[in-house]
């Protein structure tokens, strides 16, 4: 897409408002060329007493051999970044470098730099997520359980070179407010994991040096964020997490006259987001289950540093942060699985866990179920890993293990105002059926930009084992076959006309004419429980089509049975997408299929069209892969009914679940 055809339909979505806030942000944009605006001098930062200590003093990693693994790795030279693993980048790598394509970003006024043009900075994603410094945390821990001073030499020979090499205001590090943010936040689990102002790496005249580096640096980064916040239609999770890092580095270095008001700025702000960009039943509203971990690991941190400082958020705002958790354990199926509904980045805000087969979203919920008391989150988290240890201590797991062992899990099964629906049977044993409908809105804000176009599709596992599954991301800012088709109605289980999109990209992080969903009718008890939405992507058209999806779950038979009603007067083509994850694998016989996981499957019959068609590792039509983590795909099978319809007609799927003996428990 070209930058005038982006700018075009970026400017369709603004309203008067936020075009006078642009207009005023170009022109502060244009003045910091000739230096207004900027920091000219950093005040000297005043002396303060030490502040205190937000990580417990008695943290008892469980895993230190794969955390002195990682942090010799990086002082080795290889890091891991996104697809990039053990990437032999140097020590300290060339941080202007894209590791990813070799390409050298310029280092001209940060804000003057188009970052979204691969031609000129490479893959912004590759080139930004090292400067983040999640690795200097992982030398601050390595330091702090082995006393060993390599660690904490690696640690101030990163931060040197990336003074040196990225300066305030020049380069590509100095354009997204959110990559300061959460470069601040690691900054300040470094700086208290290195021992603060008492840190031995600041003794001496050199150390001191250094100190003020660290902090003049600190106070640029602040300032940038305070002058760039995301507004009106960009006022989504990069909003809550420049926020977060205005937050955190007042507390932890509450050194100039600017650190109160910006405290008392990005408190208000965290409070008022939480309950704006999160609905009230427990859903972020970027419609990105991702996001939504995003997010919650913000609140968390924010409400944890906030508590240690003496800082306390409201009532509403911890109310919301359970409610999201409440969310997660109910996506969450017995085996750790989690749909991957929207776009997902991989960020992590900090990495204090190194252990294998760490999860997001079990982390969070053991961090909830400490914070809440709730025996529930316990369950479905498992254990309480090294993140939660380095956060909450020894208090932490006494609390933990003093929880009651949880009775049958009885998830949320409605979030109507997130528009998310659940059936099944069995949830947190062997035999579990969890079904979750998406009937939600597109995304947040006028460019939905982390949605995807997957109106009325639904996710399957049984026994804790994905069948039918949300193919995921896989690319954000290159590759833009790839990166439209993951986003596509056709990457989801769902039905596409006429080879179209229920909603209208406008650009990587744009959507133009949007799908609204809606439901008809969720009923999950009884024998058969059933769910049914439409929505009216395809109203668009010449000859509008609107797309109702019944789904009725025959709970004794084990047959889910769909009906897709497609109401229109003259032609049009439908097809209809079905999904399986990787272990699945799929024959098909006419009208039908069987799909066989490793332990579970199903049989699946249509009548629709002449018969299934299989797809596997397909590059025109893109279908048949899944996205697991940024940046890397692997095949599946994609099943497709096609075929031509005349009016108003239903298209009825069958399936019949095959679970095995229940021999496995959770």
């Amino acid at each position: 897409m070209t930058s005038l055809v982006w700018k075009y339909n970026r400017l369709k979505l603004m309203g008067v408002a936020e075009i006078a806030w642009r207009v005023r942000q170009l022109l502060q944009k244009k003045a910091s060329k000739f230096g207004l605006g900027l920091v000219a001098t950093v005040p000297a930062p005043a002396a303060v007493a030490a502040a205190p200590s937000f990580l417990p003093g008695d943290v008892v990693c469980a895993d230190p051999a794969a955390l002195c693994a990682a942090a010799d790795a990086i002082l080795a030279g290889r890091w891991n970044v996104f697809a990039l693993r053990g990437a032999a980048l140097g020590f300290p790598p060339r941080w202007n470098r894209d590791p990813k394509t070799g390409t050298e970003a310029p280092m001209g006024l940060g804000k003057a730099i188009d970052y979204r043009s691969e031609r000129v900075v490479g893959d912004i994603k590759y080139l930004w997520e090292p400067s983040r410094h999640l690795e200097l945390v992982t030398l601050a821990q390595a330091w702090k359980v082995t006393g060993e001073a390599r660690y904490a030499e690696g640690a101030r020979l990163l931060l040197t070179s990336w003074f040196e090499q990225c300066p305030y205001p020049q380069g590509v590090h100095w354009t997204s407010a959110l990559e300061l943010a959460v470069r601040l936040l690691n900054w300040a689990f470094a700086w208290e994991l290195l021992g603060g102002l008492a840190s031995p790496l600041f003794e001496g005249e050199a150390g001191q040096r250094f100190l003020r580096q660290w902090q003049d640096s600190v106070y640029q980064h602040c300032h940038f964020i305070a002058g760039y916040f995301s507004r009106h239609s960009s006022a989504n999770n990069h909003l809550f997490g420049e926020y977060m890092g205005l937050f955190v580095a007042s507390l932890v270095w509450p050194c100039w006259p600017a650190s109160a008001r910006w405290r008392t700025l990005a408190q208000r702000g965290l409070e008022r987001e939480a309950l704006r960009q999160n609905t009230a039943d427990g859903v972020n509203r970027e419609q990105a289950v991702y996001y939504q971990h995003e997010v919650m690991d913000m609140m968390l941190l924010c409400l944890l540093i906030g508590q240690a400082h003496g800082v306390a958020f409201s009532p509403a705002y911890r109310d919301r942060l359970e409610r999201l958790a409440e969310f997660i354990a109910a996506l969450q199926d017995v085996g750790g699985n989690m749909p991957m509904t929207g776009d997902a980045d991989d960020a992590q805000m900090v990495r204090l866990a190194h252990e294998a087969g760490w999860s997001p979203y079990r982390s969070l919920l053991a961090s909830c179920a400490v914070l809440y008391g709730r025996a529930d989150f316990k369950r479905k988290a498992g254990h309480f890993d090294d993140k939660n240890a380095w956060l909450f201590g020894a208090q932490g797991r006494r609390r933990w293990d003093a929880l009651a062992v949880a009775g049958p899990e009885q998830p949320v099964r409605a979030f109507p105002e997130g528009g998310y629906y659940l059936l099944g049977t069995d949830f947190g044993t062997p035999r579990e059926v969890r079904l979750v409908a998406d009937c939600a809105p597109l995304g947040y804000l006028s460019i939905a930009a982390h949605g995807h176009a997957d109106a009325l599709a639904f996710t399957l596992s049984l026994g804790g084992e994905e069948l039918l599954i949300d193919p995921g991301t896989y690319a954000y800012h290159t590759q833009q076959l790839w990166r439209d088709y993951f986003r596509s109605t056709a990457a989801h289980n769902t039905v596409a006309v006429d080879g179209q999109d229920q909603s209208e990209i406008g650009g990587n992080f744009m959507w133009l004419r949007k799908a609204q969903a809606r439901l008809l009718r969720h009923a999950p008890d009884g024998a058969v429980q059933v769910f049914a939405g439409e929505h009216d992507g395809y109203t668009r058209l010449a000859d509008p089509v609107r797309h109702r999806r019944e789904v009725a779950y025959d709970t004794t038979r084990h047959r889910i049975v769909i009906k897709d009603i497609l109401q229109c007067r003259r032609e049009h083509q439908v097809a209809l997408h079905w999904h399986f994850a990787e272990r699945c694998q799929v024959s098909a016989d006419g009208p039908a299929l069987l799909a066989q996981g490793a332990r579970h499957g199903l049989a699946m019959r249509c009548a629709f069209g002449a018969g299934v068609r299989l797809l596997r590792a397909s590059e025109a039509p893109p279908a048949g892969w899944i996205s697991r983590t940024f940046d890397s795909k692997t095949p599946i099978t994609t099943a497709v009914w096609q075929g031509a319809i005349h009016g108003t007609t239903e298209i009825m799927t069958e399936i019949d679940l095959r679970l095995a003996p229940a021999s496995t428990t959770y």
